[in-house]
């Protein structure tokens, strides 16, 4: 009787008991979309409570450990932070954006997975972490290959763990200037999850259904209240021309996918989830456009959140 009572009291302060926890933290080393090479796209994502993350894409790692450090979000110095609490790389596809800080810190680096699909892991091992531009830190690839990072070829629609933390993924294609593909990974810890997309277009412009096929997956989720959090891009404002996207979003295209969500949720799903929006490329006020076309076609009333480098998330 005394455990119901709590639980109603729950729900009378908190609206639904689920509301009121805390599955995930996340600390975000880089969020923009270029041209700051000091702050390109980079989230250390670990279960609230523990220290052991990994990093879904890696465009900026140092710079945005050592603002989370002043910022005490992370405690030692960058390259400890580095070796001891990055378990792993989640990387969504090849784009220097997306792992310039893996590939600049690997020297100073601890022995640990990259996970990815095929053809994400196809080019770092061919065009990066190859000898003739970079030193092979990689298990596989171009001889002597040093092993320090073991590649782990990610399954669509598997869910695999992610080593030494107690996390799980699931990877899905994207559409990225179609024929070029981009991934989403869908994290899972327990009961709850987070889904990151890298790099995407609608299905519209992308000419592909494979955004339509990720909320197919994603949508019993949101409506159990066990997905906590959506990581998507928008990186031009609408004014961009559709040909000139090159595989990106604008407010208009993300407001479009989530009705596209919405219909297989339910509108009530996403009223107040929190969308985390990534990658707006700087240039002029291009974010405050962003922003307030954001705002302007909110229909479905969702949480909409700017990240900042090394300023904490929880989920």
């Amino acid at each position: 009787m005394k455990s119901v009572l709590v639980t109603l009291a729950l729900v009378f302060l908190f609206g639904h008991y689920s509301f009121s926890q805390t599955s995930f933290k996340v600390i975000p080393l880089g969020v923009k979309g270029g041209i700051d090479e000091s702050n390109l796209s980079a989230y250390m994502i670990a279960p609230k409570g523990s220290d052991a993350y990994v990093c879904l894409d890696a465009g900026t790692l140092h710079y945005g450990i050592e603002k989370a450090i002043q910022a005490k979000l992370l405690h030692g110095n960058p390259t400890d932070v580095l070796k001891k609490n990055i378990k792993g790389y989640l990387i969504s596809h090849a784009h220097l954006d997306h792992l310039a800080g893996l590939i600049i810190n690997s020297p100073d680096d601890s022995t640990k997975a990259i996970y990815g699909l095929d053809y994400c892991l196809d080019v770092l091992k061919d065009k990066y972490f190859s000898w003739k531009s970079w030193a092979n830190f990689g298990n596989e690839g171009e001889k002597p290959a040093l092993g320090k990072y073991h590649y782990t070829t990610l399954t669509p629609g598997t869910e695999t763990p992610l080593q030494n933390t107690d996390m799980q993924v699931t990877a899905f294609s994207l559409s990225h200037s179609a024929p070029y593909q981009s991934t989403a990974f869908l994290v899972r810890h327990n009961d709850s999850y987070v889904l990151y997309l890298g790099d995407t277009g609608a299905d519209s412009v992308e000419h592909s259904d494979k955004m339509h096929q990720l909320w197919q997956q994603i949508a019993p989720l949101l409506k159990a209240k066990q997905l906590k959090a959506l990581f998507i891009e928008v990186s031009f404002a609408n004014e961009q021309p559709d040909k000139q996207l090159f595989g990106h979003l604008t407010p208009h295209w993300l407001m479009s996918e989530l009705q596209d969500l919405a219909a297989l949720s339910g509108a009530e799903a996403l009223n107040n989830f929190p969308v985390v929006i990534t990658h707006i490329k700087p240039g002029g006020n291009r974010e405050q456009i962003i922003h307030s076309q954001l705002s302007a076609t909110n229909s479905l009333h969702v949480r909409l959140i700017y990240p900042e480098q090394a300023k904490s998330l929880s989920f």
